[in-house]
Parts: structure tokens; C-alpha cells; sequence
């Protein structure tokens, strides 16, 4: 049965994966938007692989389900993932044989893909020079990059990606983040699975964080990235602010940090605090919030060790 919004492409509903006595995917509900690249991240053992087996049918859930473009996949999971393009870990190759002749083999078994979209994707992601040496030779990153080419080939709607930067260098990794970039601008929804957190914000919309099989977080990379819960001031008089500080309701503390003070406190407080400390008497000459990135948050919510 089709979802009313048509604005989500990928949706889980109450997704639950137990792998006997080990609940690896516990009432997940996501929402993957139209156009939009959506970061899936989480510690290890997170449940991220499990989520993406089951929506895409590798493995059956426990309970709950998966809709693409509106889909129930228990019902029309062939109609949903022949819009769809995956790469996950320990893909397969042909060793053997060349990349080219990997991607035509893949082809085969795909519609309305011919020799010149072969070789469209080769140079999309970076082949062209290395398409007739033999996969076995590969480096992992060509791997990755050879696992693209043939998730895009027959130019999905939805690409599910599965760790997709492990073996790549710092430049493959922004070459392929200008890719996914260039996708989603082309209007493909992008689903990441990442640990690199740096790379996702700079890639994604939206994204989840999972912890322990649950979502503790969903949302636009933004929101995270400028919800600052302190407040960074210098002030005439720092003693004196301190006091004022700790007396007010809406502050959670305030400390003193490398010749400024550090409050607790909403941004959208700002004014009160500024107006509590005139009333003391105690003039500001600076007053910011603090910038918070997205590694940040997720050592904060994951509960995760730098």
C-alpha cells in the first residue's frame, strides 16, 4: 500500500531485527526525503548494516517493515528495488575479469542499460585509466569506486550506499563527496552509511544517529551544527558573573574557560542574560554562541569516547 507523503522515499515503520537474545534494530522509524543525502550514523555495532539488510530485503525483520517510494516491501519489494541502487561491505566481483567487463556482466541483469551508460559511470567515477585492468589488482578505494558504477548504472531514484569511503584517501573521499553532491543535485535520494563524521556534514541533509539499535537522533545536519546549548562571554567584571549566573533559573551552570566564561544556556537566552548582568552592573564587550559540529553532537548523544 502506497504512503500518503510522497515527499519520503525510503521509511522505516517500528523496524525491529532480534538476532536471538540480541535486539540489533529496536522500533526504528526513519524518513529519508525526496532529493535529499541522508546520513546514517552510529557506533559500531549500532545496528546501521542491519537496517540497510532489511530494507533491502536481505533479511526478513523481526517485526515492523520497510517503504520505498511509498511501497510496503513485504508485498512489493521487487517494484520498490528495481528503482533502487545499493553498494554494501564484502560486495562480489569477478576477480578475473576487468572492470568493464564486470559492469557489462551487472548490466545484463539490469534494464535499459547500454554500452554508452557503462561508459558514462566508468568516467563518472574515476575508471576510465584503470577499466580494463583486472578487478584482483585492485586497491580497496577502486573497489568502492567500481561498487558505484554499478549501483548507478541503470540511474536509480534511491542509492543506498554501506560504508562507501572505507579504502579511499582523503582525496577519493572528497571526490566522492562532490559526486554524491552531484547526484542528489541530478535529484537521486542519497542513504549513507558513514563513520566519518566530518565528511557527512559536509555531505548530507539529513541524518540519524543510532545507538544500541534505537534512533536517539533524526534530523537536518543544520539544526545539529547550530543548536549550541552554551553561550561563550567576556565580560567587566568575570567574578561577579559567575555569581549572577549561577542564580538564574534557565542556566544549567557557568565556568570559566581561557579568559572568558562559558554559559549552559540557550542561545535564544541571550538577551536575558545580558539584561540579568546589566542589572548587576556587569557590562559584556562579547557575547557568542558556541558552534557546536556534528562530531560534537555525536559524542554527546552516543555517549562515545573521542
Amino acid at each position: 500500500m502506497a504512503s500518503a507523503d510522497g515527499d519520503i522515499v525510503l521509511r522505516t515503520v517500528g523496524l525491529s531485527k532480534r538476532y536471538g537474545r540480541r535486539l540489533a534494530v529496536d522500533s526504528l522509524d526513519i524518513a529519508v526525503r525526496r532529493g535529499h543525502v541522508y546520513g546514517f550514523l552510529g557506533p559500531n555495532g549500532a545496528g546501521k548494516t542491519t537496517t540497510i539488510a532489511c530494507a533491502l530485503g536481505l533479511i526478513a525483520p523481526s517485526a515492523g517493515h520497510v517503504e520505498i517510494f511509498g511501497l510496503d516491501t513485504r508485498t512489493h519489494r521487487t517494484q520498490a528495488i528495481r528503482r533502487t541502487g545499493s553498494t554494501l561491505e564484502g560486495q562480489s566481483y569477478f576477480p578475473h575479469l576487468t572492470a568493464r567487463a564486470n559492469l557489462r556482466i551487472w548490466a545484463a541483469i539490469s534494464r535499459d542499460v547500454t554500452p554508452s551508460r557503462i561508459e558514462d559511470v566508468i568516467d563518472l567515477v574515476g575508471l576510465r585509466d584503470r577499466a580494463n585492468d583486472k578487478v584482483r589488482n585492485y586497491s580497496l578505494g577502486m573497489k568502492q569506486r567500481l561498487s558505484l558504477a554499478a549501483a548507478i548504472m541503470h540511474a536509480p531514484e534511491l542509492l543506498i550506499l554501506d560504508e562507501p569511503t572505507n579504502g579511499l584517501d582523503p582525496a577519493g573521499i572528497r571526490e566522492f563527496r562532490d559526486l554524491i553532491r552531484e547526484l542528489a543535485r541530478g535529484g537521486m535520494t542519497v542513504f549513507v552509511s558513514s563513520h566519518i563524521l566530518s565528511e557527512v556534514e559536509q555531505m548530507c541533509d539529513d541524518v540519524a544517529i543510532l545507538k544500541a539499535g534505537r534512533l536517539i537522533h533524526q534530523g537536518p545536519v543544520g539544526a545539529l551544527t547550530s543548536a549550541a546549548s552554551s553561550i561563550t562571554i567576556r565580560t567587566t567584571d568575570d567574578a561577579g558573573a559567575l555569581k549572577v549566573l549561577a542564580a538564574l533559573p534557565w542556566t544549567a551552570g557557568a565556568r570559566a574557560s581561557d579568559g572568558a566564561i562559558v554559559v549552559d544556556a540557550p542561545r535564544e537566552r541571550a538577551a536575558d542574560l545580558s539584561r540579568a548582568l546589566a542589572e548587576a552592573g556587569i557590562w559584556l564587550f562579547e557575547l557568542r554562541p558556541a558552534e557546536s559540529s556534528l562530531e560534537d553532537f555525536f559524542l554527546e548523544v552516543t555517549g562515545a569516547q573521542a
